[in-house]
């Protein structure tokens, strides 16, 4: 089978499961709500900032802040784009109608990749230019040095975290225990090793830590060892290796 009929019965199964289609609405809403509200409460709250954390205040970065709980709808999403076959075990007629397994896995990952970076994109540009009008007279402009940048790799950011989960869920095949572990680890323990000194070093080279530099305008002294588009490719390194693995196991092992 061709690889563009089988990118058309890939959409066709993303579009005919509405859960996959709500978590992408939700990545959206959440994204931008939390962005907005924590652009509000910056606002409110700059005057209390001491002298040092006015001078480093990014508010490209801040109208980015529901990134890291917008991000767990996209790992939902991913995850369910992959595995949802093998738990209805749909697997096994998928893999009958298209035995080229490398045609049959990387179609399903183009597929929901562009989807998911158009979400991203529209995310990305409502989420920046809604914090900024709630952040008033410390805003950032789109023309300012960085911040077209950090727009677009925030939405390069989030559509590279669904690429991982969809690696990720290929290697697991089954969606409770791909979620079981991508989310504590994104939500939780990434974090947890990101902000503890004895581990910040291994913390900033994890995917999430390391992409999300991309959102950073202003620089500061907690910053890491690597510039913003290092830091997405730090990250792209990771999905690579994930969607790789994935599909050698994929390629390997029975239905």
């Amino acid at each position: 089978m061709a690889a563009a009929q089988v990118m058309k019965s890939e959409w066709t199964k993303i579009r005919s499961v509405q859960s996959t289609l709500w978590t992408l609405a939700s990545a959206l809403v959440v994204t931008v709500a939390f962005g907005a509200l924590f652009s509000a409460l910056s606002n409110a709250q700059f005057s209390n900032l001491n002298r040092s954390d006015q001078l480093t205040f990014d508010p490209t970065s801040v109208s980015f802040a529901g990134i890291v709980l917008g991000q767990l709808a996209l790992i939902v999403f991913g995850v369910l784009v992959v595995s949802n076959e093998y738990s209805t075990g749909m697997i096994r007629m998928s893999l009958a109608a298209v035995p080229q397994r490398a045609t049959f896995y990387f179609s399903k990952i183009v597929v929901a990749t562009v989807l998911a970076f158009v979400i991203s994109v529209v995310t990305s540009f409502v989420t920046y230019f809604l914090g900024q009008a709630l952040l008033g007279g410390h805003r950032s402009h789109i023309g300012d040095p960085g911040v077209l940048r950090a727009v677009i790799g925030a939405a390069l950011y989030m559509t590279l975290i669904t690429m991982f989960s969809m690696g990720i869920a290929s290697l697991l095949r089954s969606p409770m225990l791909s979620l079981g572990i991508l989310m504590p680890f994104f939500f939780l323990i990434s974090n947890i090793l990101g902000s503890v000194s004895a581990t910040k070093k291994v913390g900033e080279y994890l995917p999430d830590q390391a992409g999300r530099q991309i959102t950073q305008v202003v620089s500061s002294s907690s910053d890491a060892p690597y510039g913003p588009w290092a830091g997405l490719g730090i990250m792209a390194l990771w999905v690579v290796a994930a969607v790789l693995a994935g599909y050698v196991l994929l390629k390997k092992r029975d239905a």
